[in-house]
């Protein structure tokens, strides 16, 4: 069986991928083009795709002959593939969830440590050369310890995160979920996004991107605290970008940590200039080890669909 790895992996991911398939190893760091994406399909038993690899509808409909059945993907988000319309080609969908949860996780406290304590806005200031020196009144941001922190998204990326707040920062926790959590830790549910971004001092985006669109808008933004931080660590267009702009400009909130973007890899110059965000390059599972383990699983569901077992992550 042919297997297309659509982005550069660790070398151990290739190698694992190679001992079940004659692997071809797509060596463009960007997401694929439409032709790309076509000749994958027609060309490629199994696809090994990632964030930016657009299956859409029409991609499957374009292609006369389907030899592709597996779309195993790099990632625990797949709003990237239109998953009605591969189930409709007959494709079956796979995803590395578990795998991304505490890096993610660790990325989110990185950012609502770097936010709240201006870190960002420190390191510049030292690398200008034009710090002074300490003094009683230099710089003075939020303390985290025992403040309250919101979570959008009680899943397990969102848990992980109100884990580390709760256990290692005494932060008291609340959360709007869809469901309920049965949690080892005291954390409160709350009955809507408004009611949960009208308390926190700290709302931390980590719920799953699709229908999520602009869930955090004008109207949420407009009832934080006035020295709360936003934190995004999930998908980019579930915070309306120009609305959290506005916001930071009018400084109605403190300010803001985010890792993803509306329009990834386009971050706006507005943002950039300001001192009170933090801009990541979408480093949530950047970590040899954890982006080993997410190509290990999804060679795991692709080896599975090979040899005739039910794949470990469908989708």
């Amino acid at each position: 069986m042919k297997l297309l790895i659509t982005r550069p992996l660790p070398q151990a991911v290739i190698e694992a991928a190679r001992a079940t398939f004659d692997v071809e190893v797509r060596e463009s760091t960007a997401p694929m083009e439409a032709a790309e994406l076509r000749r994958a399909l027609a060309d490629f038993d199994v696809v090994l795709p990632t964030l930016g690899d657009v299956f859409s509808a029409d991609v499957f409909t374009d292609v006369g002959q389907l030899r592709a059945k597996m779309l195993a993907n790099f990632g625990v988000g797949f709003t990237h593939i239109d998953i009605d319309a591969a189930k409709a080609a007959g494709i079956q969908v796979s995803n590395t969830p578990g795998a991304v949860t505490d890096a993610t996780a660790d990325i989110a406290m990185t950012l609502m440590l770097m936010s709240a304590r201006r870190a960002g806005e420190g390191d510049r200031l030292v690398r200008s050369g034009a710090w002074e020196g300490w003094h009683p009144t230099q710089m003075l941001g939020l303390h985290l310890s025992g403040k309250h922190v919101g979570i959008l998204g009680m899943g397990r990326i969102g848990e992980a995160i109100a884990r580390r707040c709760h256990f290692g920062f005494g932060m008291q926790v609340s959360y709007f979920n869809r469901s309920a959590k049965t949690v080892d830790f005291e954390a409160t549910q709350v009955g809507s996004l408004i009611e949960l971004a009208q308390q926190v001092d700290v709302l931390v985006v980590a719920v799953p991107g699709g229908a999520t669109r602009h869930l955090v808008n004008a109207k949420v933004l407009a009832v934080m605290q006035p020295h709360a931080h936003l934190i995004n660590i999930a998908r980019g267009e579930i915070v309306e970008e120009a609305a959290l702009i506005a916001a930071l400009q009018a400084g109605q909130i403190a300010g803001a940590g985010l890792d993803v973007y509306e329009f990834e890899p386009k971050v706006p110059e507005a943002l950039k200039q300001m001192e009170t965000v933090t801009l990541l390059p979408h480093l949530g599972t950047a970590t040899l080890e954890v982006r080993t383990s997410m190509g290990m699983m999804a060679v795991e569901n692709a080896v599975a669909y090979a040899v005739g077992k039910p794949v470990l992550n469908p989708v």
